[in-house]
């Protein structure tokens, strides 16, 4: 039996088995130190483009620039892929052409558009100089669609047969094709005028005989996406519907691209992790790797913002100056009730804005969601009145000054339920983003109402 040092390593293995490991990061560090390019291959050659991705966040410029040079050659477009946004251009910049055309010529043409929307006009020409002209013609077209749409997010690279072909005819047109993708989950049905009509997935085809007609194996859940759908609402679907991979049509309903399920998640990805940041007030384009001047200006302006309201809950308890100069105890009590609304209020917003987000939140039941998130605002205000209360006598000596905060209590958490939800549906219907916007102002409402509560019954029990 393994006793306590013993299983503790083990423990860390398994907190960090997606993590590189930092033995490793010292050795490849160390080849690059004394420029030993073969000890470096060998030592990158095992790691995941997403790993050597984030080992190059990791290290500071310097480091990565040297690294880039060193590695050469070997340098893989997948790596530019999993690379952060912020990071992507200074990479490309340090690739020299030939490399950099050999890293994007084995990309799906979904991957070389994602590279090309961040770079400036001429590093875009260099990597659309290394495309063959069918594949630049593919990456061209999919850029004159609208950014954050469909047809920015498809792969060209797509995997159709006629509704007329068997099973035989299918697996024969696989086998001896020599431009599929490297990945794929579906073979699209289409009609004579190439308009998707089903999907066959791969193991029904494998599974089958070779006489069966293929329209007899398509899947029950068929979802076309519009070229012009947001992707958002593309994410949404795949999420809803349990898609695996979708064909994208034109605006003549015929086949021009497929989206697969690893870039739907990425964009659903995506949009949480923007939820979050702004919901704190961060820019959804910060990075670790930013500089300080950068990260700066991004924060200064929301900074600012919670400083316009935290005026505004000053110039509340202003007009109460006289009554907290005569009980002072107003003062020591005032925070803990604009703290417990804020609080509450958050956690309303939070669960209103990520219901809009998957549209669990509707008109239909806009106001069955209020209702509840005001019960719940009553109920944890009475159960923290009743303590509040009993802290206010024990503490101060004051039935009353307890009953004043009891009540105060119950107003501001009642109110913080109210706006958590209503706020961000206001927002979102006035076409702001509510995980942009809607912390500012349930916090703005939260003291304000909580600071008013509190001192206008303190002025009107007490005084």
């Amino acid at each position: 039996m393994l006793d306590e040092t013993e299983q503790m390593p083990e423990a860390e293995t398994e907190e960090e088995a997606f993590a590189l490991d930092r033995k490793g990061v010292a050795q490849i560090m160390f080849a690059v130190d004394i420029e030993d390019r073969d000890q470096l291959i060998a030592l990158m050659e095992p790691l995941h483009a997403a790993d050597i991705a984030d080992l190059l966040e990791q290290i500071n410029a310097f480091d990565r620039m040297r690294l880039i040079r060193l590695f050469g050659q070997e340098f893989d477009g997948d790596i530019l892929s999993e690379l952060d946004d912020s990071l992507r251009e200074e990479v490309i910049g340090a690739l020299s052409p030939t490399v950099l055309a050999e890293a994007v010529r084995d990309l799906d043409s979904d991957d070389v558009v994602d590279l090309l929307e961040d770079l400036d006009e001429p590093q875009q020409e260099v990597i659309l100089d290394a495309l063959e002209d069918s594949d630049r013609a593919a990456v061209e077209k999919s850029l004159t669609y609208p950014e954050f749409s469909a047809g920015r997010l498809m792969q060209r690279e797509v995997v159709m047969a006629p509704e007329h072909w068997n099973v035989g005819e299918a697996i024969d047109y696989l086998r001896n094709s020599d431009d599929l993708p490297e990945q794929f989950y579906h073979i699209v049905i289409v009609d004579p005028k190439l308009r998707p009509v089903g999907n066959v997935t791969l193991g029904k085809l494998m599974g089958s005989r070779r006489e069966v007609l293929l329209k007899s194996l398509v899947e029950e859940t068929f979802q076309i996406i519009p070229v012009t759908w947001e992707e958002g609402e593309v994410a949404y679907a795949f999420n809803q519907y349990h898609l695996i991979s979708a064909p994208v049509v034109d605006e003549n309903d015929r086949l021009v691209g497929v989206i697969t399920i690893d870039d739907a998640m990425a964009v659903l990805d995506e949009e949480h992790e923007e939820d979050i940041l702004r919901l704190a007030g961060v820019s959804d384009e910060s990075r670790l790797s930013d500089r300080v001047i950068d990260t700066t200006k991004r924060r200064f302006p929301w900074l600012a913002v919670n400083l316009v309201t935290a005026v505004l809950a000053s110039l509340v308890i202003a007009q109460f100056e006289a009554a907290i100069s005569q009980v002072v105890a107003l003062a020591v009590l005032m925070p803990i009730v604009a703290s417990m609304g804020g609080n509450a209020g958050t956690q309303s917003l939070t669960v209103a804005v990520r219901a809009l987000a998957t549209k669990d939140l509707t008109t239909a039941n806009l106001w069955r969601v209020i209702r509840r998130e005001v019960m719940v605002g009553l109920v944890n205000g009475v159960a923290f009145a009743v303590v509040m209360g009993i802290v206010g006598l024990i503490w101060f000596g004051s039935p009353a000054l307890g009953g004043v905060i009891a009540a105060a209590m119950v107003i501001n958490l009642v109110v913080a339920g109210l706006a958590g939800i209503v706020i961000p549906v206001a927002l979102e219907k006035a076409g702001v983003d509510p995980a942009l916007a809607s912390g500012a102002f349930v916090t703005t409402v939260t003291d304000v109402v909580g600071f008013f509560a509190f001192l206008g019954l303190a002025v009107v029990v007490l005084l």
